[in-house]
């Protein structure tokens, strides 16, 4: 039995998806700013399970990216913020 080369039948290739692309809040609206005691707009970046979002999935640039991060860890540091989902106050 001789082997062939088998390519790869187009329905199992994968697909790529290309959505819009995000852009980042703050860069968009220069009067937001990001605040460490604005916990409502911070908890937008993290998961149900206490992790900070990655840039692409918020879409914020780097530079806001890095900001949210900091303010999110000053947050969790006085306790605005909890470090785990255990730790989330029910």
């Amino acid at each position: 039995m001789a082997f062939e080369k088998s390519s790869r039948p187009s329905s199992s290739a994968p697909r790529r998806r290309f959505g819009r692309r995000k852009i980042c809040r703050y860069c968009a609206d220069k009067e937001a700013k990001i605040d460490y005691k604005d916990i409502n707009n911070l908890r937008y970046y993290l998961t149900e399970r206490g992790k900070i979002v990655p840039r692409r999935i918020s879409g914020t640039c780097a530079l806001h990216q890095r900001q949210i991060a900091e303010a999110i860890k000053n947050a969790r540091q006085i306790a605005l913020l909890p470090y785990t989902e255990s730790h989330a106050v029910k």
